[in-house]
């Protein structure tokens, strides 16, 4: 294995995205979770359900990126 191989710019642009992208989805499930005086009137189960979803698909593109890193090696 070569691991001295740098990225092609392409590929290092997708992955500070893709890594951008989680840290968005995170964040914004966090608050929609709690942010209290939430601009659109919602049940606050369902404001704590949607925040959870977008958390666990954050979770998920972070699982896609990895499992690219880790294959493209």
């Amino acid at each position: 294995m070569n691991n001295n191989r740098q990225k092609s710019p392409t590929k290092r642009f997708l992955s500070v995205i893709g890594l951008f992208m989680f840290a968005l989805y995170f964040v914004l499930g966090l608050i929609i979770i709690f942010w209290s005086d939430f601009p659109i009137s919602m049940d606050k189960t369902y404001r704590i359900l949607f925040g959870v979803v977008l958390i666990v698909y954050s979770f998920l593109r972070f699982a896609r990126l990895w499992t690219n890193r880790v294959n493209e090696r």
